[in-house]
């Protein structure tokens, strides 16, 4: 991901800052002229051009820094937003083969922290740094037409500070890649613990869990002093060449032979303008800290899809891919597997050899022990994993030299965690249905089983549902998802363990419903136990040696 840029806004709005910072170095060495001026009680209107330039510096730089602020701003957010949809764009072809094996905090991390970083680099670095240099410039200018000696000690001081800025960034950045992987890692144990909560405690492992944090946090804060340590070294710095560069204005104001309020200004001129080219180190830090970003975030995103649309010629991160496809009502087509094998990692087999043949219209149950490759089939059925060896045709077609949209348009998944949005029950639905209206919504929650919850809800499609709204039980979410894939029209659904959290009599109810109201759909469910087998037409068992049928009961 690129990491600075010079746009026109943002080299407007270091112009911007430039000369707000430069209107304050002018209104502290003015200031300073005109104080020492005015002690020797000369007439007023030998003070009044003085008098103006304080006003006026003084009224400048607020204004112009105000003006630097809202061009900085909003060039940022543009980029932002362009950024997000990018990040996003590239994140849909990783999902969920690439991404699943990375916890969410990492995910989040880097789609919300690590982006917004890397993005804000442009204004915490490229404009201040641009308007710092640029202030600095025209002090040293502006000062060597007083006192060239002086002028010359500003430039000096100028270097000096770039050159502290350039080996705090040296310094910064080992430290900032320190500090996020320890942050990483507390994140990371923090949600291992979180989620795990529950089996923590049954087997009595909390102060174990309790003592990784501890030390995960003893890791940070170490991280994160040592980094304090180089900052304060290069401040430190800063302050020392403004304090070397103010002597030496100094001795030579003082041999000029300029008068005093000359002296007076030609001492303070190093002391803003050392204030000014402060920012500079503030700077390379916030490009170290966007420099790791961008390498954790590049790490993130620069993975090969697990699918690729051979047909399209490119992977599905193109922008085509965004959008849902137009809901399918064609009658379901005819899925057929023959000496498929295929894997998450590169040269490890999940699953097969599987030879399956599903029919229009019929329900399959998928059984078998853990890590047999249930979850993995389901994957290659919906087009999320690419077969490493043998054929996947869709009414004999291969899915491999077929429009991954196309293929992907006939197949609804329903997972084992199913998520519910916070937002209506209706913007819940159209994800999966963005053309659809009431009356099919409604009808889709009654199909599902939902009809009597419905009715019940105090405001019907606009209740609120997730963490600001309603609860909702497990039964009743693992219904809602049904209710999506019902209303996304598509011919075939695939379900990895719907009702795997439900009680038997609700998990029971849930497969009754969608299979007297599948419609025609072919029906695919990957189950561990054997709720609702007997109303499927078949049962499939997959082990590690591939596909075994199991017993099948008289068609519907």
């Amino acid at each position: 991901m690129k990491l600075l840029h010079l746009g026109r806004g943002l080299v407007v709005a270091g112009l911007l800052g430039g000369v707000a910072t430069a209107s304050g170095i002018a209104l502290t060495t003015t200031s300073g002229w005109l104080i020492v001026r005015a002690d020797q009680r000369p007439q007023i209107m030998l003070l009044l051009t003085a008098i103006v330039a304080v006003r006026t510096f003084g009224l400048a730089r607020p204004v112009f820094r105000y003006w630097e602020r809202l061009r900085s701003h909003d060039t940022a957010l543009a980029d932002l937003a362009e950024a997000r949809t990018a990040t996003y764009a590239a994140l849909i072809p990783l999902t969920p083969a690439r991404l699943g094996r990375r916890g969410r905090t990492e995910v989040l991390t880097g789609v919300v922290d690590d982006l917004t970083d890397v993005v804000e680099a442009s204004v915490r670095v490229t404009v201040p740094a641009l308007a710092a240099l640029v202030a600095g410039v025209l002090a040293a200018a502006l000062t060597a037409l007083v006192d060239p000696r002086v002028g010359l000690v500003l430039a000096a001081m100028l270097l000096a500070v770039v050159g502290v800025a350039w080996l705090a960034d040296r310094l910064e950045s080992r430290a900032q890649t320190r500090v996020l992987d320890a942050r990483a890692e507390v994140s990371r144990i923090a949600e291992l613990i979180t989620t795990h909560a529950d089996e923590l405690r049954a087997v009595g492992g909390t102060e174990t869990a309790a003592g990784w944090l501890h030390e995960a946090h003893g890791e940070l804060r170490a991280s994160v002093a040592r980094q304090a340590w180089g900052r304060s070294l290069s401040a430190a710095a800063v302050l020392v060449i403004t304090g070397v560069a103010t002597l030496a204005a100094a001795g030579l104001a003082t041999t000029s032979g300029a008068s005093t309020p000359v002296q007076a200004l030609l001492v303070l001129a190093p002391v803003a303008t050392g204030e000014a080219l402060g920012v500079l180190t503030d700077a390379t830090r916030a490009l170290a800290r966007a420099r790791a970003c961008a390498a954790r975030l590049d790490e993130l995103l620069d993975q090969s899809p697990a699918v690729t649309d051979r047909a399209a010629g490119a992977p599905p991160s193109s922008p085509r891919s965004l959008h849902c496809p137009t809901a399918m009502q064609t009658p379901a087509p005819r899925l057929e597997l023959r000496g498929l094998t295929a894997g998450w990692v590169p040269g490890r087999t999940d699953l097969g050899p599987v030879d399956l043949v599903v029919e229009p219209g019929e329900h399959l149950a998928v059984t078998g022990p853990n890590g047999a490759g249930k979850s993995t089939l389901l994957a290659v059925l919906a087009r999320h994993l690419d077969p490493t060896a043998g054929t996947y045709t869709v009414d004999d077609r291969n899915v491999t030299t077929t429009d991954l949209a196309e293929i992907r348009s006939h197949i609804a998944v329903v997972d084992d965690e199913p998520h519910v949005f916070a937002g209506t029950l209706r913007a819940n639905l159209v994800l999966a249905a963005p053309e659809a209206d009431d009356e099919a919504l409604v009808d889709s929650l009654r199909r599902a089983g939902l009809g009597t919850w419905l009715h019940a809800l105090p405001e019907g499609l606009d209740t609120r549902l997730g963490a600001d709204g309603r609860g909702i039980s497990g039964g009743e979410r693992a219904r809602l998802s049904i209710a999506r894939a019902i209303a996304s029209q598509r011919p075939v659904i695939l379900l990895d363990e719907p009702v795997a959290h439900l009680d038997h009599p609700t998990a029971d109810a849930v497969i009754a419903d969608l299979l007297q109201h599948a419609g025609g759909r072919s029906v695919i469910m990957v189950t561990h136990h054997g709720v609702g087998l007997d109303r499927l037409d078949r049962t499939v068992t997959i082990t590690r040696e591939g596909a075994h049928h199991g017993q099948e009961r008289v068609p519907r």
